[in-house]
């Protein structure tokens, strides 16, 4: 999702005892962005199926000023997707004329769902603006799935504010609503199954259906010369709970398969270790060529005990056509290794204690190219609605996976400050 950056004045209190606020006027960012995808690794198929799924998502993001020093955040939003692949956690309801298949989708109710989310923040600046305090909370909540969260962090600002130290914590307590697949569902049964011998499965209910996040950031910032800034973060993220996804199935290589029409009923849905933690640590270079032109790059490594690492590396190249038109072209790469417990469809055994067959786990490259286009009038000569008109940001975004998952995106966003 695009954001859009407010402007802060860092003024100090001069001697006629004015201080600047922190924020001089409200200010409200729309923000929407469709998402398109398309692959044939779907793990609610066990890794083979139709992925296609489309997202749009709109989110109001509102900026209060309570005072010289305090701001309040308020982002709220919906996410809409339709999905081939979750469609078919029940395969046979929808159309009575379709054939079952992981490869194409129900019409039934599971194909489609709504995330919304509602985000508030309180941020707090001293008055000689070199530190800031943050509180903020979260809740978020789909079909299958709620989450509770909340965080705080501190900025300090030192060395005449060239220096930038940040240290953030967040807290998410989240609870399933388990939709497994349906034939591993209490009561199903149906005369149509074909196959060696008598369906069975090695399937029973997970006990847990609490998921919770604890994650600690630090991060450091140093203007290096008057040309380049630099930076360099990392990250602990401890969870435990259920981090299996409940209606992803999984097939075993030492299990007959069985099928109604086309599609073929599950072994069991994928199992996972109830605890992870992960270890991302990563930099950011700016350099200044020109008044014209910026080298934004960024890398971060990332590893974790389930046995996957990865390397992300990106560049971004903000060209300034005038002092309201900025174009920024960028590219992305990714790459990563196997989790511990990734399989391909059938190559898992029943003997097993961990296993799925979700691509996301799987090892695979990745290449993400983008082009933006800002416009920015941080005087908000233009009007709209009655509103001051302070930024446009447009961005088109082509993703490609070595494993066959291709993606585009489109997001906008526009910030308005309130006269």
């Amino acid at each position: 999702m695009l954001i859009s950056c407010s402007f802060f004045g860092f003024c100090q209190q001069d001697s006629t005892g004015y201080k600047k606020r922190v924020l001089e006027a409200a200010e409200i960012d729309l923000l929407f962005s469709y998402y398109n995808q398309d692959g044939q690794n779907a793990a609610v198929t066990g890794g083979e199926g139709s992925e296609q799924l489309s997202d749009a998502t709109s989110s109001i993001v509102v900026q209060l000023p309570l005072n010289e020093d305090d701001i309040l955040t308020i982002d709220t939003g919906i996410s809409a997707y339709t999905s081939a692949s979750s469609s078919n956690v029940n395969p046979f309801d929808g159309d009575v004329n379709r054939i079952a298949s992981p490869f194409s989708a129900s019409s039934g109710a599971s194909q489609q769902d709504v995330l919304a989310h509602f985000n508030p923040t309180y941020q707090h600046s001293s008055d000689n603006r070199n530190s800031t305090y943050n509180v903020n909370a979260y809740i978020a909540s789909e079909y299958d799935y709620f989450s509770l969260g909340f965080g705080a962090g501190y900025t300090r600002l030192f060395n005449e504010k060239n220096t930038e130290l940040s240290l953030r914590g967040k807290v998410y307590l989240d609870k399933w609503n388990p939709q497994y697949p349906i034939e591993l569902r209490a009561g199903f049964f149906d005369s149509r199954i074909t196959g060696n011998g008598t369906y069975t499965n090695q399937f029973s209910t997970f006990e847990n259906e609490n998921r919770n996040s604890f994650a600690l950031s630090l991060g450091l910032s140093q203007i290096l010369s008057e040309k380049v800034q630099g930076s360099i973060f990392m990250d602990v993220v401890a969870q435990n709970g259920l981090l299996s996804t409940p209606f992803q199935r999984v097939y075993f290589n030492d299990t007959a398969d069985f099928f109604i029409q086309d599609f073929q009923l599950a072994d069991d849905v994928e199992r996972l270790p109830d605890s992870r933690l992960k270890f991302p640590i990563g930099a950011r270079l700016n350099y200044f060529v020109s008044d014209a032109i910026v080298l934004r790059t960024y890398y971060r490594f990332y590893t974790d005990d389930w046995g996957l690492s990865s390397h992300t590396a990106s560049i971004e190249i903000p060209i300034k056509l005038s002092d309201s038109f900025t174009l920024y072209p960028t590219y992305r790469f990714y790459n990563q290794t196997a989790a511990d417990y990734f399989f391909e469809k059938e190559e898992a055994l029943s003997t097993y204690e961990f296993y799925t067959s979700d691509y996301d786990l799987s090892k695979y490259d990745a290449h993400q190219y983008g082009l933006g286009f800002r416009y920015r009038d941080i005087f908000t000569r233009t009007k709209l609605l009655g509103f001051g008109l302070k930024a446009i940001d447009l961005r088109l975004v082509n993703y490609n996976r070595s494993n066959g998952l291709n993606a585009f995106i489109v997001s906008l966003g526009t910030t308005f400050v309130v006269d």
